[in-house]
């Protein structure tokens, strides 16, 4: 029997990718329709403006928890020296960075660098560390850059939550190819994150076909169904702009999940599940 409503984090990726997609999350945050933000410092629009517009926000009292989007695929760049391999300047592409962590062709210890790199970007930029890390397109959970990754967090943010992105068994679709995925590299991730004392969230949702034919009111209910209190669902809202359009092909869904978000029925939504946001001050994470 239910005793009270599910706590849960909506995190808003991508913050820094775009002015727009700024403007979008910071907007959300003031409205209190998000409660977390992931903030890319190697995007070429991550700066020390947008970094104190958004944490000016939490000034006072908190309204967000604040944490770094590992980033290592392109068309991105590394904030490190001498970091590889690239192509043209840039990280490889996702399905390249994919088969070089299963091949373990990377190279650990530029993995470490780079991800060490970010998370100083980000303390610089905010003054503090992060309350959470955790990787742009789930490169996080990719082998070997895992071990790198949660090292780094050990190391230099021994205090924030890593992402994990396996769903409660509840939530499970089977025909979610990328959702199953993401569960399976989630296993071997929080089985490592335990072993250093790291804690991650119990749940995750937020994935679904980034296409034409999306209906993002539709879905999201779904993510929803199981998530357990202190799960966390993943969502990418902002408004389209041109530098938004030069990096990225996922544009106007997030446009219409901005607009899910900001609307009367988003918090209705909510409600009807018995769900809550929790509150971003002195949240706890207990491994699961």
């Amino acid at each position: 029997m239910r005793t009270g409503p599910r706590h849960i984090w909506l995190c808003a990726d991508d913050y820094g990718i775009s002015p727009g997609v700024n403007a979008g999350i910071r907007e959300l945050i003031v409205r209190g329709r998000i409660n977390a933000t992931s903030i890319m410092v190697a995007s070429p629009y991550f700066n020390s403006d947008e970094a104190a517009a958004l944490d000016t926000l939490n000034s006072g009292e908190k309204r967000a928890a604040l944490g770094l989007h590992v980033t290592l695929t392109s068309p991105f760049s590394a904030m490190s020296a001498d970091f590889s391999p690239l192509r043209k300047g840039h990280f490889l592409s996702l399905n390249d960075v994919l088969r070089g962590a299963v091949a373990r062709r990377l190279q650990s210890e530029l993995l470490i660098t780079e991800i060490a790199t970010q998370l100083r970007a980000f303390i610089n930029g905010f003054g503090r560390p992060p309350d959470f890390v955790d990787g742009h397109q789930h490169v996080h959970l990719f082998p070997q850059i895992r071990d790198a990754f949660l090292r780094v967090v050990a190391q230099g943010a021994p205090e924030a939550w890593v992402r994990q992105c396996a769903r409660a068994k509840a939530g499970r679709r089977l025909q979610d190819r990328k959702a199953l995925t993401l569960d399976i590299l989630s296993f071997g991730f929080r089985r490592k994150a335990k072993r250093l004392g790291i804690k991650f969230n119990p749940g995750f949702a937020g994935t679904y076909s980034f296409n034409s034919r999306a209906n993002y009111p539709r879905i999201f209910p779904r993510f929803l169904t199981g998530l357990p209190g202190g799960g966390l669902v993943m969502c990418h809202p902002g408004f389209v702009d041109d530098a938004l359009k030069s990096l990225d092909s996922l544009t106007s869904l997030r446009q219409e999940e901005f607009s899910f978000f900001n609307s009367d029925a988003f918090p209705r939504l909510l409600a009807e599940h018995g769900v809550v946001l929790a509150d971003p001050t002195g949240q706890s994470y207990g491994t699961a």
